[in-house]
């Protein structure tokens, strides 16, 4: 991950936290990513991407 930009940093600092979600607005959410995604999840994964997945799984030299 890089760093912030030093330029950067002071507006960084300014923003302010988020206040956390309600438990139902988060249950919300996570049913309609779910919903969103269940075809991405369920579908078959492509030659190319499982030899890329592969490769990661192999020990560094």
């Amino acid at each position: 991950m890089s760093k912030p930009h030093p330029e950067r940093a002071s507006e960084l600092e300014q923003i302010p936290e988020a206040a956390p979600l309600p438990p139902g607005v988060r249950r919300h959410l996570g049913q309609t990513l779910r919903t969103l995604y269940t075809d991405t999840l369920s579908a078959p994964v492509d030659e190319r991407l499982k030899a890329l997945i592969a490769q990661l799984s192999k020990p560094k030299r």
